[in-house]
């Protein structure tokens, strides 16, 4: 067989028989989900899950269909908010005033019965959003492991706050308690993990949850609501489903949300904020936009800059809030770096989830090429070209990566987060060019600065502290190790994330307090020694 790039794109697509035995994969009909404790049975309007991965029928290419998920209505929505105000019930619901061993029990139940799962879940990764096999199975420890680690981080806070504070005559003991009912709403690019870096914290807090699964990326969560059915008490944790333009308003609009959590857009979030009545009242923790810039200076190592910046643009098709999205390079470097920064991506081997070393697979997002394609004309119309060889060739659902010079202001591909295999490269004289993109930029994540020079990198570092909430040196923006803060200025976040700032977001410091005298002393000693608050507690969980 040809071995040209022509003939392994004719061919990235096989049929049903040419799928390994071990990856195939049988149509998911949902017609459940979990509400109020229960899984209850839905039997109206459903939504038909289509795979990015196409299979050859003869001398055609179709979708995949791999099953069906509900498409509830308001009236569903508003019952699951009943369920999760009920659980919460002022704060006196048995999950809220749980002790926090207690509700790491439940949480590490949850955790082993999620285990169980992770060979459907991994393959319904793979099938619904194309993610690589290698991949998918990364996302699926990582996550684990951030379940094991909240634990952890929780249980170092409640040791340290099983003490008393004593100031002034007047004794404290200062804890953390939730804050009522949460919405949470994951991405499709981590529909697994993402989601849990958020869910995870606000429901060991002792929160109540409405969970809504994102919109690719749906069907994983299936096989995970019994594990949550059978770990929490009812109405802890609603899945809803439905249109979020049909749903979402009147839960928020009720008032009755108390957290909103959401990893996507900043225009989302801005609209879902507006609609609570009482936005003083509503915390907010989102994971928004970003056009994280990578800084290649005079004086960077060109080869590694290359290495860092494809994987930082190209990991799971650029198709990450943390992505690299534009790449500034001097003028004077320009041409090395572009020759071998195309050279690395030809390299990059391309094809379906389930293929070894795969790095560059189908997109999930149905009209995302069409975007790509837009992006490209736009910027070609205003003089920039592809450099690579076949960037921006696209089969079906595959879109080749195009790297895109040079870009300049007027263009798409310098304001927009294109959230795909587009790398837009600008050339620059005087790195204060790209100090002043930054501040002008409405996004505000991340920065990797590729430079050998201490005093260049010094200089660079003060300012883009300011404007970015991470800047990286000499590597590839990333939101780990998870003990790091993860955030963003400006319109790229709200709110922290991280294993011990995570738990924190979806909780407040509470205290109970007391002037030191023989009554009071003799009286809170009672309390504590007899067990009779869960608050006010000095045992040591271990």
């Amino acid at each position: 067989m040809e071995n040209t790039f022509e003939s392994k794109l004719n061919n990235l697509f096989v049929s049903e028989e040419q799928i390994p035995e071990q990856f195939r994969i049988e149509e998911i009909h949902q017609k459940e989900y979990l509400s109020n404790g229960i899984m209850k049975q839905w039997n109206g309007d459903v939504h038909d899950v289509y795979s990015p991965v196409y299979i050859k029928k003869g001398e055609e290419l179709k979708p995949k269909l791999i099953g069906s998920y509900p498409v509830c209505t308001e009236k569903e929505a508003q019952e699951s908010l009943t369920s999760a105000v009920e659980a919460y019930n002022d704060g006196r619901g048995e999950w809220p005033t749980m002790s926090v061993a207690e509700r790491i029990k439940h949480v590490e139940q949850f955790t082993r019965k999620m285990i169980a799962t992770k060979d459907k879940v991994v393959k319904l990764i793979m099938w619904e959003i194309g993610k690589s096999h290698a991949d998918a199975v990364k996302e699926f420890d990582r996550t684990v492991e951030y379940i094991y680690a909240t634990i952890d981080s929780l249980k170092n806070l409640d040791r340290d706050s099983s003490k008393f504070e004593i100031a002034e005559g007047i004794a404290a003991q200062i804890r953390r308690s939730p804050l009522g009912v949460v919405l949470c709403m994951g991405p499709f690019n981590y529909p697994l993990n993402e989601t849990f870096t958020t869910l995870i914290p606000a429901l060991i807090m002792g929160n109540t949850i409405l969970f809504k699964p994102p919109k690719f990326g749906t069907l994983l969560h299936y096989p995970l609501q019994e594990a949550f059915q059978e770990s929490f008490p009812k109405g802890v944790i609603n899945v809803i489903y439905g249109r979020g333009n049909v749903i979402i308003p009147g839960l928020m609009g009720s008032g009755k949300i108390n957290v909103l959590t959401l990893i996507g857009s900043s225009k989302v979030a801005n609209e879902l904020k507006k609609q609570h009545p009482k936005v003083n009242r509503l915390r907010a923790v989102l994971g928004l936009d970003a056009k994280n810039a990578s800084i290649i200076t005079a004086n960077a190592d060109i080869d590694l800059a290359i290495k860092e910046t494809v994987t930082g643009s190209l990991s799971f098709n650029g198709q990450r809030c943390t992505a690299l999205k534009i790449v500034w390079v001097h003028r004077s470097n320009a041409d090395e770096f572009i020759n071998g920064f195309n050279k690395a991506v030809s390299e990059l081997k391309f094809g379906l989830p389930w293929e070894e070393g795969v790095s560059l697979t189908p997109l999930p997002e149905p009209y995302k090429i069409d975007y790509l394609n837009e992006c490209i004309a736009d910027a070609e119309a205003k003089g920039a070209k592809v450099m690579n060889e076949n960037g921006g060739v696209s089969k079906a659902s595959f879109f080749f990566p195009a790297v895109v010079y040079p870009v300049t202001a007027e263009m798409k591909l310098y304001h927009e987060e294109q959230f795909g295999p587009i790398i837009p490269i600008v050339p620059f004289d005087d790195v204060e060019e790209v100090i002043q993109y930054l501040i002008d930029a409405q996004f505000g994540q991340q920065v990797s600065i590729f430079s050998r020079d201490a005093s260049e990198v010094g200089s660079l570092i003060d300012p883009l502290v300011n404007q970015v909430s991470r800047v990286n040196i000499n590597s590839q923006s990333q939101r780990g190790p998870d003990i790091f803060p993860f955030t963003g200025r400006k319109d790229s976040a709200e709110g922290t994330l991280s294993i011990p700032d995570a738990i924190r977001s979806f909780s407040i410091r509470s205290l109970v307090a007391f002037k030191m005298n023989d009554a009071n002393n003799q009286l809170i000693n009672e309390i504590v020694n007899d067990d009779k608050s869960k608050f006010l507690s000095t045992r040591f969980i271990f």
